[in-house]
């Protein structure tokens, strides 16, 4: 036996051991064939990156949770259409995003969009948000109403236009543009709260 050459049984045998690690591809292969370890092996991919998706349009956990679950749902039913064009996590993140949607959508009636005759003009700087921590950005989100929360989070996390959005709500335009204002314009006053309490802390 040459000293140099490998020890084909030990790399085998290292191989049953360690198992193969299946690649994006295979999972999702084997998710539209609808294998259960493959499908679990792609929840645990993406769950907790897509609760914090939906944790931006949920009055709380419980409803995030909700929304998870249905959406994953959805995800495991439409799989099959997927078709390996662009980024498969932003195509997972399409349908949570619409799965949130329609969890407005059904409470519509008891949370409207409605118009504004006065929408101040205090929009939220990029470096204000960017300052503040996951928890902390969360929470001021979670504190705007149904309607502003939904479409600041279509508008200004999204990239949905005041076009697109009014088309999936069935509002205005000027509607989207208004509720988009004031909504920016509490984060604007809730910043400067949060911001204030933080200094009080600290001193």
């Amino acid at each position: 036996m040459q000293p140099n050459q490998p020890n084909h049984h030990l790399h085998s045998t290292m191989s049953l051991q360690l198992g193969h690690k299946l690649s994006l591809e295979e999972i999702i292969e084997g998710s539209k064939q609808g294998n259960r370890k493959s499908q679990e092996l792609l929840y645990k991919q993406y769950a907790s990156k897509m609760l914090v998706v939906c944790a931006r349009y949920a009055k709380d956990n419980f409803e995030a949770e909700d929304m998870l679950q249905v959406g994953f749902v959805k995800i495991f039913e439409k799989i099959k259409d997927y078709k390996g064009e662009g980024s498969f996590e932003g195509w997972v993140r399409r349908i949570m995003v619409n799965t949130s949607i329609e969890f407005y959508r059904k409470n519509a009636r008891m949370f409207p969009v409605v118009d504004l005759d006065h929408a101040p003009e205090s929009p939220v700087q990029e470096n204000q948000l960017a300052r503040l921590n996951m928890n902390d950005l969360l929470t001021l989100i979670r504190n705007l109403s149904p309607g502003y929360r939904l479409i600041f989070n279509m508008y200004a996390i999204e990239g949905f236009s005041h076009k697109e959005i009014a088309q999936e709500l069935g509002i205005s335009e000027g509607t989207s543009k208004s509720q988009l204002a004031r909504a920016r314009a509490i984060l604007q006053e809730n910043i400067k709260k949060m911001e204030g309490n933080h200094h009080e802390a600290l001193r």
